[in-house]
């Protein structure tokens, strides 16, 4: 559907604003367009790390939708893509389209700047490059509802959009809300297009609008990360704590446990009677039972093979380090103590979505992430777990 013929002789050009995006929370005015954000401005101002603002500004989950008859979409685009130095060319970002709610196209977009990440050295450099140009041909002539998802690992501009016929933004839908947050596996490490990550999928399945918080090497219990959930209107809430908090090594249980009970405290100022799931780590085999910190195998990195390894030591766990299963258990009794005064708060053992018999049908690439038919797996999993039955979601609002 992507083609080259049936060129636009007077196009449309629509102003991209906030009413024609789903997933974002804010939008940034840059030299070339609009860049959007998974989270506001105010809590970008309070860290300086590199790896969240990457991780942020990845639009997992961000999707253009309007409605329109026309028959030819060109969306302007400047793409930040990842280089590793050692490593093979990443392949390029896709942009999934859906008309009226069914996959329809795939695209990717060339030139945009590139970001040079050297992880011996622990850099990165940024080079500017060109506007390129997405193109979906061939539609059908009907008015129709179309979505155009972002990639979900690729910051992305957008410049502008052409059509052959005017844009409305979509109508309302008749749907609940669902805000999660989780790490790189919610985001959608390894997933293999921006729809068929494991949020977007049970999302899909559960007839739901997803936000998606999910942030890479990031979900680490920062108080504007809970902020950001207890400000943003939503019917459903979930949070997938606990890899990040280990493969950084970033607390010990005395300070998880409390950190823990104030995220969930901040979530609820604003947010009172929302169902509230709380989702524990899925199956991570070098983490189990031995704490972080993770580290980088390099020694096959250049055929394309990245590998992780636990780097502490399970006689650690006796003086506070943490392990996933140290992790499960902190979480469980929390929600379990919580619950009897807060009977809208769950929780789901992550290992529900990928546990023992799943590592040896479908083992992590990496040691740590999924691959793409395990997003699968998961979010055809965490759907018939939350939306049906007795879930934490079926049919049930806050």
């Amino acid at each position: 559907m992507n083609t080259e013929h049936n060129r636009i002789t007077t196009p449309v050009t629509t102003p991209i604003t906030a009413d024609l995006l789903r997933g974002a929370l804010d939008l940034e005015r840059t030299a070339h367009g609009v860049l959007p954000h998974r989270l506001p401005a105010w809590a970008r101002a309070q860290y300086f790390d590199g790896q969240l603002a990457m991780a942020e500004s990845q639009p997992s989950g961000v999707r253009l939708a309007f409605r329109t008859r026309a028959t030819v979409i060109e969306l302007d685009t400047l793409p930040t893509k990842r280089d590793y130095v050692g490593a093979p060319p990443r392949p390029e970002g896709l942009y999934d389209l859906l008309v009226d709610g069914r996959l329809a196209g795939q695209a990717s977009v060339s030139g945009g700047n590139t970001l040079t990440i050297d992880m011996t050295a622990g850099t990165m450099e940024n080079r500017s490059g060109p506007v390129g140009t997405l193109r979906f041909a061939d539609l059908p002539d009907t008015a129709k509802d179309i979505e155009i998802w972002l990639p979900h690992n690729e910051t992305t501009e957008l410049v502008e959009l052409r059509t052959d016929a005017p844009v409305e933004p979509a109508p309302a839908r008749d749907r609940k809300v669902w805000l999660h947050h989780g790490s790189s596996i919610s985001h959608g490490s390894d997933a293999a297009s921006p729809t068929t990550t494991w949020p977007a999928l049970a999302a899909s399945l559960g007839g739901v609008e997803l936000i998606n918080l999910g942030f890479g090497g990031s979900a680490l219990l920062d108080p504007f990360t809970a902020r950001t959930l207890r400000d943003t209107p939503a019917d459903l809430i979930s949070i997938k704590i606990g890899i990040n908090v280990v493969n950084a090594d970033l607390m010990r249980l005395r300070a998880f446990g409390p950190a823990v009970h104030g995220f969930l405290d901040t979530i609820r100022e604003g947010r009172p009677r929302t169902p509230l799931l709380v989702v524990s780590p899925v199956l991570c085999p070098i983490h189990e039972d031995t704490p972080g910190p993770s580290a980088p195998d390099f020694s096959d990195l250049s055929s394309g093979r990245l590998q992780f390894i636990a780097m502490g030591d399970p006689a650690e766990r006796a003086s506070g380090k943490l392990t996933l299963s140290v992790i499960r258990e902190e979480l469980a009794r929390i929600v379990e103590q919580r619950s009897a005064e807060d009977p809208n708060l769950y929780y789901l053992d992550g290992r529900e979505l990928y546990g023992d018999a799943d590592s040896a049908e479908f083992p992590l690439p990496d040691q740590i992430h999924p691959d793409a038919a395990t997003h699968r797996l998961m979010g055809e999993r965490f759907a018939k777990l939350a939306f049906e039955g007795e879930g934490a979601f079926a049919g049930r609002e806050g």
